[in-house]
């Protein structure tokens, strides 16, 4: 399947589950985060992510510590992807035109998520990777904020700060933070 006719496809399956899921749509966060883990992070690639946000960092990483920072910034993507769905009010989703050359095997899809409060749609930019799985996400810009060059500069002061083991242990006590925020 072609990239944006991925996005297309994941955007309006999830969509139309939130519309029609009154649970979701009041808030519950456990169908939500079960939403997210079914239909959206199956197309992420968490071990792109999580290497291009640590940097120079991940080569100071052990195995033990590189898969305890993909679990943790994967459980991170989850809290935020189930929040921004909580907050959904009927918002509709244009994917812009493709522009892709044959053999590509990076791309950008371009959305524009149209607000019904009359505020102006928000970009959101898809940055993509041909895999041996189909396509993966490695990458996302929200009105001109890259999530990786945004979590790049946060891991890497608090690795100089604390060390590969106490980005881990920051980001474990966010998650749980969090989760804990969000059952009350």
């Amino acid at each position: 399947m072609a990239p944006d006719a991925l996005v297309k496809k994941v955007t309006e399956d999830v969509l139309a589950v939130v519309r029609s899921d009154r649970d979701i749509r009041a808030g519950n966060r456990k169908k939500t985060i079960d939403l997210v883990e079914t239909k959206v992070l199956p197309y992420f690639d968490f071990t792109r992510m999580t290497r291009l946000a640590m940097g120079k960092n991940w080569r100071q990483a052990d195995p033990q510590q590189q898969q305890a920072l993909i679990d943790e910034f994967r459980a991170l993507l989850v809290n935020t992807y189930a929040s921004a769905f909580t907050t959904y009010k009927d918002q509709t989703v244009d994917i812009k035109p493709l522009r892709m050359e044959a053999g590509d095997t990076e791309v950008v899809v371009r959305t524009a998520v149209n607000q019904t409060n009359g505020q102006p749609p928000i970009a959101i930019d898809y940055n993509m990777e041909k895999t041996d799985s189909g396509w993966k996400v490695y990458d996302f810009t929200v009105e001109g904020v890259r999530l990786v060059q945004n979590y790049r500069n946060t891991f890497n002061t608090e690795v100089q700060n604390g060390g590969i083991d106490g980005l881990i242990k920051t980001l474990h006590n966010k998650n749980n933070s969090l989760a804990q925020a969000s059952s009350q």
